[in-house]
């Protein structure tokens, strides 16, 4: 990679955004770097809370990897508010990273997962009925701090109590939702979208099997391994993104990616779990051309930004 400070060419520098533990980068968002060089575009990659580095000596700095943020989230929002030429910007940033997005989305008549809120210091629990429930942190990045509880199960009813105890002490937001058991055989769709000269434009698609398969009972590394394969998007999934992406708050056409999760509901419809905003895998090594688009649409924003 090339380093920002000894470019001699005159070529655009752009900073790839990871975190310590990945310093060099996931190799997913590795993939990214020859088609860059060959679109003219130097880029490296930068960990988000290091004192040394000049934020403003890059073209573009693009969010990809900090996954350590969410136990420091204020910490991360108010960095990225101090970052030039940052995308995704700061402000989405800040609205995306907590998940109360969510109940927003909701509202304005997104089909989501259902979702109930317990607060810091709040008394909760589990529901009577005895169905599989999800509980995590509004906050969070790699499903770290999440489990799957089958309340049938006198102590997964225990352990479910005990989670979101761990994380009110913490002084974290709560999420609880049904597991949809759609998720243990169609799996997880994750829609992503690429900025295009016409803005964010559909680039491709990817299946996740199930991941969590029990109680969580603490700490367990950056990020959970996940189960990845190409998939095709179906209508009614793109019809759901698009109408997701419609309501992100000062429109997509800032957006360098954007990334729609959708898990079939119980009447098999597509319904929200996640729009990933901040930080998410591209999975680009899935799916033909995808570093390819990817780097295209870094020189769009690039383009967009050279007076």
């Amino acid at each position: 990679m090339t380093d920002h400070h000894q470019s001699t060419r005159g070529e655009p520098r752009v900073a790839l955004v990871t975190c310590a533990e990945l310093a060099d980068l996931d190799p997913d968002d590795r993939l990214v770097l020859a088609p860059l060089a060959a679109r003219g575009i130097a880029a490296q990659a930068a960990v988000w809370d290091a004192p040394d580095v000049d934020w403003s000596r890059y073209d573009l700095v693009v969010l990809r990897s900090p996954w350590d943020y969410a136990l420091r989230r204020d910490e991360f929002v108010t960095w990225a508010a101090t970052v030039p030429a940052l995308v995704n910007p700061a402000d989405v940033v800040r609205w995306n990273t907590d998940k109360r997005y969510l109940a927003q989305l909701s509202a304005a008549g997104v089909p989501t997962v259902p979702t109930s809120w317990v607060e810091p210091g709040e008394s909760w629990r589990p529901p009577a009925d005895c169905g599989e429930y999800v509980i995590k942190p509004a906050v969070s990045a790699g499903s770290q701090d999440t489990g799957r509880y089958d309340l049938a199960d006198p102590e997964h009813r225990e352990l479910a109590a005990a989670h979101v105890r761990r994380l009110s002490d913490a002084g974290r937001l709560t999420m609880v939702q049904p597991y949809l058991s759609a998720v243990d055989t169609d799996g997880e769709t994750a829609l992503l979208f690429l900025a295009g000269p016409g803005g964010l434009a559909f680039s491709h698609a990817i299946r996740k099997g199930p991941m969590l398969t029990g109680p969580d009972l603490g700490p367990d590394g950056l990020y959970k391994a996940e189960d990845i394969s190409a998939r095709t998007a179906l209508p009614e999934q793109l019809a759901v993104a698009q109408q997701v992406l419609a309501e992100v708050p000062g429109g997509t056409e800032r957006l360098l990616y954007a990334r729609v999760d959708l898990i079939p509901g119980p009447d098999g419809r597509p319904v929200l779990v996640e729009l990933e905003l901040t930080e998410p895998s591209l999975f680009i090594g899935h799916a033909s051309g995808a570093p390819e688009r990817l780097a295209d649409a870094i020189a769009t924003h690039l383009r967009t930004r050279t007076p």
